[in-house]
């Protein structure tokens, strides 16, 4: 299984980055991991222009996860049961797409097939990008019985 995170912008925080990237390096002991950053687009119809770019870089992607403020609210437990589930269908690919600042365009929303919510609160897409990696990891150990998760 491969995932690819396509998302809108460039984490430019040096702190967030450096947590991503210990986070992918983490996930990479698990599963094989690419990052897609797509420009962020200004003006009228922003999510829309943002939308067709993050739908171009979705390939044939089989399998899309869209955070989602409104997605499903689940535990590190129920995610690492999902992984399981797309583990055991044979998905060779899983794309988890973060939108920009407003939101996703509608074609972005229909081609999900997963709404994931980190969370009631909301987190700044650095913060999400960070908390999305390190919850996917945390799936693994609990997956695998390692003692990461608590």
């Amino acid at each position: 299984m491969k995932f690819k995170f396509v998302w809108v912008g460039k984490t430019r925080n040096a702190d967030w980055k450096a947590l991503q990237d210990e986070y992918l390096r983490r996930l990479s002991h698990f599963v094989k991991s690419e990052i897609v950053e797509v420009r962020d687009a200004q003006g009228v119809g922003q999510a829309e222009l943002e939308g067709n770019d993050l739908l171009a870089k979705l390939n044939h992607s089989p399998f899309v996860v869209l955070l989602d403020v409104n997605g499903r609210k689940i535990s590190s437990h129920e995610l690492s049961a999902e992984l399981e589930k797309w583990q055991n269908r044979g998905l060779r690919e899983v794309a988890f797409i973060i939108g920009g600042a407003k939101g996703v365009s509608p074609g972005v929303a229909e081609r999900a097939d997963f709404k994931l919510s980190l969370s009631f609160l909301t987190f700044t897409h650095e913060m999400a990008r960070v908390i999305l990696i390190e919850q996917l990891y945390r799936a693994f150990t609990i997956i695998k019985g390692f003692p990461y998760q608590k």
